[in-house]
């Protein structure tokens, strides 16, 4: 039995961490699955760490049911949160609806994803009304990236800490519940937590959130580019995948591979027909 929003909301309760990572794919949600985790988020940062865009903008509702759908057919356990992607919840209620309804009905996902606080609220409740559980995104929201001027900390002076404040309190009043903070100050992330009803997932925002969430490409190391500074590598991935490949291309050049084992024989005397 999957992982439901009243668990979740229980565990803030009881002081209970939440464990959050992104899978974008069936065997990495399977892996993901198996080890505990209690949400998997289908982040539209598969843009830029899946399919090699600069941001998540150039990202497809499409897109992001598709990779959905395949991370729902690789779990059993955890909550399935699908990222709504750029300007499928803002020109209108309708559309928020309509895009929400297919995360559910489409990829058999348990709940939706999307940015914003004191500017969505409306739109926040009503797709809570109609049925469709909401995780809220403040804080660093990589969908404005071009508005907030490239990946800065948020929340640093008082103006700004008290907007964040009020855009948590907005989502926990419409119904969310739960809200990643991107990129906030550990202490600022701490006052929030306390302040709001819902469980808060931290991402770049201390320990004293509710949860945690991170890029599963970053903590495996599964790439050898840029590796944010809330992130910590529990692996290497990247280097062990490049030897195998390397090793792999060198024995079928020097023809150690396939051997024998690797082969299949059959019966000489229908070979010696042929001939």
């Amino acid at each position: 039995m999957r992982v439901s929003i009243n668990k979740i909301k229980e565990m803030k309760q009881k002081g209970e961490k939440i464990t959050m990572l992104t899978a974008y794919d069936y065997t990495t949600a399977k892996l993901v699955d198996e080890a505990g985790v209690h949400m998997i988020l289908v982040g539209d940062s598969l843009g830029m760490v899946v399919l090699g865009y600069d941001s998540t903008i150039p990202v497809t509702i499409d897109v992001m049911l598709h990779h959905t759908r395949a991370v729902v057919r690789g779990s059993q356990n955890a909550m399935v949160v699908g990222d709504m992607p750029f300007m499928t919840y803002n020109i209108s209620t309708e559309d928020a609806l309509r895009n929400a309804a297919r995360f559910l009905q489409e990829t058999g996902c348990q709940a939706v994803k999307l940015e914003g606080g004191v500017t969505v609220a409306d739109t926040v409740r009503r797709i809570v009304d109609c049925g469709i559980p909401v995780v809220g995104h403040i804080g660093l929201t990589p969908q404005s990236i071009n508005q907030l001027g490239g990946h800065k900390i948020q929340g640093k002076t008082p103006e700004a800490a008290a907007k964040l404040l009020a855009d948590a309190r907005a989502l926990d009043e419409a119904g969310a519940f739960a809200v990643v903070l991107e990129t906030v100050p550990a202490p600022l992330a701490k006052l929030i937590t306390q302040k709001i009803s819902i469980p808060t997932i931290g991402i770049g925002a201390g320990a004293d959130c509710d949860g945690q969430v991170q890029v599963i490409n970053d903590i495996l190391g599964s790439h050898t580019g840029y590796i944010p500074k809330h992130a910590k590598q529990y692996a290497q991935v990247a280097d062990i995948t490049a030897k195998a490949i390397a090793q792999y291309a060198g024995e079928v050049a020097s023809g150690k591979f396939p051997a024998d084992a690797n082969s299949f024989p059959m019966d000489e005397s229908i070979l010696a027909g042929l001939k």
